[in-house]
């Protein structure tokens, strides 16, 4: 129950993000979320595409420097303070948060957030216990239709 997302470096210029994503649009990659951490010399971008392994060979193929990994995308009431349940759920249990970001989806009255977490099997667990089943790859596909 995870999705794969895909981490690359950016140099840290204007332009940099904008060749990117000109790289996935020319390979008809569809983007799902996008999140840019930045230095003052390089940043970091995460996205969720439609296609990560095929995204990964196209991005290797420009020179990007590129990796997968398995992150939880959690779907949740769209309520003040139904955040802070999902970050309670994870921390009273011991599971801690490297990172999160949002994503857009097209389901009414719903939060969608991904999250970077240092055990997915343990938050699967936690989570699905308490009512919050977090979305494989496939789940994804039908949330932006």
């Amino acid at each position: 129950m995870t999705v794969k997302q895909i981490s690359a470096f950016l140099e840290n210029k204007p332009g940099a993000l904008a060749a990117f994503t000109k790289i996935l649009q020319d390979n008809e990659i569809d983007l799902r979320a996008l999140s840019l951490a930045e230095t003052e010399d390089f940043g970091i971008v995460r996205v969720i595409v439609d296609d990560p392994f095929k995204t990964v060979q196209i991005l290797k193929d420009e020179g990007y420097v590129c990796s997968l990994t398995k992150v939880l995308a959690i779907v949740f009431e769209d309520k003040p303070g139904a955040l802070v349940n999902v970050l309670n759920l994870l921390g009273d249990n011991g599971i801690n948060l490297e990172y999160s970001y949002a994503f857009l989806a097209k389901k009414a009255n719903s939060a969608c957030m991904i999250f970077r977490v240092a055990d997915n099997e343990a938050a699967i667990r936690i989570l699905t216990a308490n009512g919050l089943r977090p979305l494989c790859h496939e789940d994804m596909e039908g949330m932006f239709k």
